[in-house]
């Protein structure tokens, strides 16, 4: 079975958990700022990469490994952007050791009073490689299910050359047999864990591959999942631009279409929608905001920040307040614009349903909102 957040029964599905190490000074970026804490649209790095481990409902809990000195750092970040199911924990001198730090944190179920439940499998990702989708993280936990391990990977880009001792080339080796080891990565958690915990101080202090230790110490042979080419890692100051316009990108291609109308006009619905999926990505949801609708706090939870509100009431003013009220306690606004569209579908004999002092309590409403992020809109369509 394929894992999926809208198919999550718990018979079917394995316990996950992740594990971001979150430790790195950013040596290769320059600057003071390590580039998990590096501020795009104003929110830092790690939390992009928390947020889309977020978004996938069956992972049960996410481990943030950081240095010692950044641990209130972290902890901040957690509580600002309203993350849940988040764990910060201390990592160690090396990447080895602080993945270690955090598998032990599983491992023993509990940490700083919280209960944590042991895995069957652990994702294992960089905390700077922030655009991993749901698709990957499934393709990887179900062949590590299989197989006891799997990795994500990507073609090589550059062929790949051995120097000798003189500078001189020695060898080049054949492109098209290697591939690139990206992040995720996933494991039954016993086999990882047992790996960590007969690992030898060399390979804990100079090791980088995960996937090597489960093969070496638990012989256990990975599957090999070919990736996306949004995997990337956040290495140098050049990526942090790209990841900005890539977030900036996303932010205006992505629109949910709430609607709350009868079956008469439930058409007009349909073909906004399908207009629109011409152009962007739709997320179509029925249901009443007053209702505060489980299914629309997930879709905050993903961060859209692009609402059409389609309704066919004599006045909607009430919900459209509802709906500004739950957009606020998202705390989605405090990073960037919030679009809110309210799209008003007039079915009675009369040229407006609404009258003026109506129109003039949307518009003193909209200046309102303006002021906390979120750009409120009116139009009016007469629908017979």
């Amino acid at each position: 079975m394929e894992l999926s957040s809208g198919n999550r029964a718990a018979r079917a599905v394995p316990v996950v958990a992740a594990v971001l190490p979150a430790g790195g000074s950013g040596e290769r970026l320059g600057g003071a700022t390590p580039k998990q804490f590096c501020a795009l649209q104003g929110r830092p790095l790690v939390s992009y990469t928390v947020r889309a481990m977020e978004r996938v409902g069956w992972i049960s809990n996410i481990i943030v490994v950081v240095s010692p000195e950044n641990i209130e750092t972290m902890k901040s970040i957690v509580e600002k952007y309203g993350h849940k199911r988040v764990t910060v924990v201390q990592g160690g001198v090396t990447r080895h050791r602080s993945i270690f730090n955090g598998l032990k944190v599983l491992a023993e179920n509990e940490f700083s009073n919280c209960l944590l439940q042991k895995p069957e499998v652990v994702i294992i990702h960089d905390a700077v490689r922030p655009f991993v989708e749901e698709d990957i993280l499934s393709k990887v936990v179900m062949a590590a299910r299989e197989h006891g391990a799997a990795g994500s990977i990507r073609p090589l880009v550059s062929t790949v050359i051995a120097c000798a001792a003189d500078g001189s080339l020695d060898h080049s080796l054949e492109r098209a047999r290697y591939r690139a080891s990206e992040m995720p990565q996933a494991f039954l958690f016993d086999v990882i864990y047992e790996a960590y915990k007969q690992c030898t101080d060399y390979d804990l202090d100079y090791g980088t591959e995960c996937l090597h230790l489960a093969l070496k110490y638990c012989k256990t042979n990975a599957k090999l999942v070919e990736g996306t080419a949004d995997l990337w890692k956040v290495t140098y100051k050049r990526d942090l631009y790209a990841a900005e316009s890539i977030i900036k990108d996303n932010l205006s291609q992505e629109v949910c279409v709430i609607t709350n109308v009868k079956d008469a006009v439930a058409q007009v619905v349909f073909l906004l929608c399908e207009s629109l999926k011409s152009q962007i990505k739709v997320e179509a949801l029925s249901t009443s905001v007053s209702k505060n609708d489980s299914h629309l706090q997930n879709i905050f939870s993903q961060q859209c920040y692009n609402f059409v509100y389609v309704n066919d009431e004599t006045c909607a003013f009430q919900e459209t307040q509802q709906l500004v009220d739950m957009l606020e306690k998202s705390n989605i606004p405090l990073l960037n614009p919030v679009v809110l569209i309210l799209v008003h579908l007039n079915i009675s004999e009369n040229s407006f349903s609404i009258g003026m002092e109506e129109l003039t309590r949307i518009k003193k409403f909209a200046r309102e909102v303006k002021m906390k992020n979120i750009l409120l809109y009116g139009l009016l369509i007469q629908y017979k």
